[in-house]
């Protein structure tokens, strides 16, 4: 590309960058969203980023070839995961990366006087994480715009480190680089999970979420048992190419015939079992009926502005609508109503109504989600999120929930669950201690340095007919946090949830994929609550049943089979990551050996 075709391009994308987004601004002053605006505005940013950068991505004469390798790379990625129903390609998704990595390397260890400078895997590894990332989530932008650009830019910074470990592993331990491969991205993975900066939409296990056909075995692995299957697949699939000198023909891949079969067994093996399994395993457990209450609020510029009285009209009506004599549970969705003091529940205006409903059904449980506060007495010990409240000349030191209940007649005490899986910038600021400076960042996401409480455990809330899990939003993404809940005694899921944050995009759609993969995991039936679409039932196998569309209140009303069967995954967890993160560190301990040891050698031949 010549240097004027380049600075019309990037003319092009950046006034087009700006242009788009004065327009969406224009549309938040009118209180009207986005919906698919952001994709658009971060691929045009993203695409003006790499011409502003362009000499440096083609500086070397194979650049060019690394940036369309990475690219390709990146669309695979992204077409593996919901809605797109191609998973199949996460098979090989990998492959054009490992060429250019492979590559790199190649040229590092033999570099050419005609190069000026050794050329760096960062730029192109970088380049198809972020275009991985804003095809896949960029609808998080319709959530809060700052938290979609921060999601998605510093994601892709945590992915690029265990690639760039897997780099230096294949310099100075070349006969476990492709372990390390494999070891690096799982412990990745697994620590993406249990930080407080965790995001962890593109853990690879969650693509197959779209065909829980295919992984009936999760209930063994988990997701990590999809990504230990994904990269095995890429790294047979690499190395097969590399035998093959990278010529793609049929008659150079029949010369490689035992590593090609190596490939199919590795992917089909596991697909015909699941089927199998699929196609044999029935729900346990016993029959209890739940109704499920959609009453679609749409969150940005109704749900908060609505005053209560009129929600509790809306869903006391549709729950009126689906009760039955024989209904034992009605489930409404994350922050059903809010403000709710922990210590005077009772006599909040929604509860009052909310207790009226259940008092005219004796036989019904209420569970539903709420926002709610706890204000801590004087002396009272206080919570790193604990929230100063200035109140004319009195000081209010207060904690604030996303929490769950569950109310019955004639209850004794009411079941309260904190949600404590936060969503990172909304409900937390990650080490506040030390990230204290991103205050103003957390202000435009209408979040608090302090964020939102949370308890230790898990718990299933108890009642005659059985035990349930109130997993609230964000939760039902991680697996064995979800089994927490089984191994407390829950024998159903209800999931609740406000899907509505990302509008009509593929958000809402992943979010309720990634809950068939916990029905999976722990056996357990769910019962799926959204604010608005979709509000569903998920058997034990992981087919969704009854979905509700999308801005469409609606009341559904089923039987789901209770079941105390504790699965080998909710017993022992993500044995498979642990495994992975173990090896890590006898990896990483080695690598760090072996380069004090090249840099000792280094000195002494000086």
């Amino acid at each position: 590309m010549n240097n004027r075709l380049r600075l019309g391009l990037l003319a092009t994308t950046t006034i087009a960058t700006l242009a788009l987004g004065w327009n969406m601004y224009s549309l938040w002053q009118a209180d009207t969203l986005w919906a698919h605006r952001p994709l658009f505005f971060f691929l045009l940013a993203w695409a003006s980023i790499v011409l502003l950068f362009w000499k440096k991505y083609t500086r070397h004469p194979k650049g060019l070839r690394w940036l369309g390798l990475s690219t390709l790379s990146a669309v695979l990625l992204a077409l593996s995961f919901p809605p797109f129903p191609t998973t199949i390609l996460l098979f090989i998704a990998w492959v054009p990366l490992l060429i250019i990595e492979y590559e790199v390397a190649k040229e590092r260890a033999n570099p050419s006087i005609l190069q000026s400078s050794n050329p760096s895997i960062l730029p192109y590894i970088y380049h198809a994480f972020v275009l991985w990332n804003i095809l896949v989530t960029w609808w998080v932008g319709n959530t809060a715009f700052i938290a979609g650009i921060v999601a998605i830019w510093l994601n892709a910074w945590f992915m690029y480190v265990p690639i760039w470990f897997f780099h230096k592993t294949r310099q100075y331990l070349p006969k476990t680089g492709y372990l390390s491969f494999v070891a690096y991205w799982l412990s990745f993975e697994f620590l993406h999970l249990n930080w407080e900066i965790s995001w962890s939409w593109l853990t690879l296990g969650n693509a197959f979420a779209q065909w829980p056909q295919i992984v009936q075995w999760y209930e063994y692995t988990g997701v990590f048992g999809g990504s230990l299957w994904v990269m095995a697949a890429n790294v047979l699939t690499f190395k097969l190419l590399e035998k093959c000198e990278f010529r793609i023909s049929s008659k150079a891949a029949l010369a490689q015939g035992w590593a090609l079969w190596r490939i199919k067994l590795l992917v089909l093996v596991p697909m015909a079992i699941s089927l199998i399994w699929y196609f044999n395993v029935e729900d346990e457990g016993r029959d209890v009926e739940v109704a499920v209450v959609q009453p679609n609020f749409e969150p940005h510029y109704e749900k908060f502005n609505v005053p209560d009285r009129e929600q509790m009209e809306r869903f006391i009506r549709l729950s009126e609508g689906v009760v039955t004599p024989n209904t034992k549970y009605v489930v409404w969705p994350e922050t059903a109503f809010d403000g709710v003091q922990t210590d005077d529940m009772e006599n909040h205006p929604a509860m009052r109504v909310a207790r009226q409903f259940v008092d005219k059904h004796p036989g019904v449980k209420l569970v539903t989600g709420i926002s709610a506060y706890k204000l801590f007495k004087e002396g009272e010990p206080h919570t790193r999120n604990t929230r100063r409240l200035e109140r004319g000349s009195r000081t209010l030191y207060l904690e604030v929930y996303n929490a769950a209940l569950q109310l019955e007649a004639g209850q004794d005490s009411i079941p309260f669950y904190i949600k404590s899986k936060l969503v990172p910038g909304a409900e937390i600021l990650p080490y506040h201690e030390v990230l204290f400076f991103l205050k103003p960042i957390v202000d435009q996401l209408d979040g608090s340095v302090e964020g939102h409480g949370i308890q230790k455990y898990r718990e299933a809330f108890p009642s005659n007919d059985g035990r349930v899990a109130p997993s609230i939003c964000y939760e039902s993404v991680f697996g064995d946090y979800n089994g927490g809940y089984v191994r407390a005694g829950a024998e159903a899921t209800f999931i609740m949830t406000n899907d509505g944050w990302w509008d009509d995009s593929g958000g809402h759609k992943q979010h309720l994929a990634f809950a068939r993969l916990r029905a999976v995991e722990t056996r357990r039936s769910i019962a799926r609550s959204a604010n608005t679409g979709t509000s569903c039932f998920i058997n034990q196998r992981g087919d969704v049943q009854q979905p509700t569309e999308y801005e469409v209140e609606a009341a559904i009303r089923q039987n789901i089979k209770f079941n105390d069967r504790i699965t080998f995954y909710v017993r022992w967890g993500d044995m498979i990551a642990r495994f992975a993160f173990f090896t890590t560190m006898i990896l990483m301990a080695n690598l760090l050996a072996k380069k004090l040891k090249t840099r000792a050698e280094r000195k002494a031949l000086a």
